[in-house]
């Protein structure tokens, strides 16, 4: 059992933490807002969001470590998902743009802080048609020049990947010239149980949780190498690819 599983969740320590970590924040946002708001308003591709989510990681205690290399353009990432941490650590390393579900949206200050990069919202009850979707991450993608998709399409426990959902690759077929797909992979180590987000957990449940919880922590990205869509035969095919490569790496 974890020290935060031992440690009451509102105690006054936790408390001290999580107003702390959440005022660092705020801090940080106040800092990085009239710089971004600046880069708009001469229409230029703004990287504020990216260093803005690099810190809300290191503020929330993740150290991150990097294996491989990101591709910086005409990528769409495919990652496992384990907890909002994840989008501020990817977004912090690569710039990506996200498709994440509906529910972090609707999670105070996280889900505004996401859609800051141009984070795009799928909720699982009433999804929005695939043409939507598509024109919608294809918009996202000649801006930032990467979009990250997690295919399991809910959160897992970081042990086994869940079965992905096709679906949710549907930019990806035909996928747009010169597009590539990077696997990655996204692991908390020893931290695991206290950061991943359990299916049912509220959003706000789950921040507080990380935001309270004591010390640091490795996060590991592990980038595997890129492959060609354009070589299969549709977005299934795609998406098995890729979660062989990443079941292959957990291995």
């Amino acid at each position: 059992m974890t020290i935060a599983a031992l440690e009451p969740r509102y105690s006054l320590a936790a408390n001290l933490r999580f107003g702390a970590r959440l005022g660092g924040i705020i801090l940080v946002l106040l800092l990085a807002l009239p710089f971004h708001g600046l880069w708009r308003l001469v229409r230029i591709s703004s990287p504020w969001p990216m260093y803005f989510l690099a810190a809300v990681a290191w503020i929330a205690g993740a150290r991150r470590r990097t294996i491989g290399w990101p591709v910086r353009r005409n990528v769409v990432f495919l990652s496992n998902h384990l907890s909002w941490l994840d989008i501020p650590l990817l977004a912090g390393r690569s710039g990506s743009a996200f498709v994440a579900k509906g529910e972090l949206q609707r999670t105070p200050v996280i889900g505004w802080l996401c859609g800051l990069n141009k984070t795009l919202f799928v909720d699982r009850a009433a999804r929005m048609g695939v043409a939507d979707q598509i024109a919608a991450l294809r918009d996202a993608l000649a801006e930032t020049w990467a979009i990250t998709i997690f295919p399991e399409g809910t959160t897992g426990d970081g042990r086994t990947l869940l079965p992905f959902k096709a679906s949710l690759l549907a930019v990806l077929d035909p996928p747009p010239p010169e597009l590539v797909v990077q696997p990655v992979l996204v692991d908390y180590g020893a931290a695991m149980a206290d950061i991943y987000w359990p299916d049912g957990e509220h959003g706000t449940v789950n921040a507080r949780r990380i935001l309270s919880r004591p010390g640091g922590f490795t996060a590991t990205l592990t980038f595997l190498e890129p492959f060609d869509p354009a070589a299969f035969p549709g977005r299934k095919a795609v998406a098995a690819a890729a979660r062989a490569r990443m079941d292959a790496a957990l291995g």
